[in-house]
């Protein structure tokens, strides 16, 4: 068995300005995606990239400052992703945080796994930008249409 996707950030932030990235609608779409919904537990954020559909997502836990924990439960143009579960893990590390994500069953075994990679790589990296400077590279950004080339 192949291993989860994983990728460890270290951003120079408080864990609770990681966790308002990634539990707004503002955050979210600064540094990933355009979004709609509300990303506190029980939540539904749908993500829209290039597709008429979104990629929906519940909100399984959203423990301030600590924890974040999705499940996809609809994604039209990636199939794969459906019951996968993206999960961020904000640790304190002096006056930064350590961003600890994982997407569990997002592996090799995977069709998507490649492009996947490349994505989460940009946007884990974009997500820092975005809480350090104020600036994301999210989808259908410059700097996001640059790595898809």
């Amino acid at each position: 068995m192949t291993s989860d996707y994983c990728k460890t950030v270290s951003i120079d932030a408080a864990p609770d300005t990681v966790f308002d990235a990634l539990t707004t609608v503002t955050g979210l779409g600064a540094w990933w995606t355009r979004v709609t919904g509300t990303g506190d537990t029980g939540g539904e954020l749908r993500f829209f990239f290039s597709h008429p559909d979104p990629c929906v997502m519940r909100v399984d836990e959203a423990t301030r400052p600590s924890l974040v924990r999705w499940t996809v439960t609809s994604c039209d143009f990636l199939p794969d992703w459906v019951g996968t579960r993206p999960t961020f893990t904000l640790v304190p590390a002096g006056d930064a945080t350590e961003l600890r994500f994982r997407h569990h069953g997002l592996t090799a075994e995977l069709e998507c796994i490649a492009m996947c990679t490349r994505g989460w790589n940009h946007f884990t990296e974009s997500l820092r930008a975005y809480v350090e400077s104020g600036v994301g590279m999210p989808s259908g950004s410059p700097a996001d249409l640059a790595r898809r080339r």
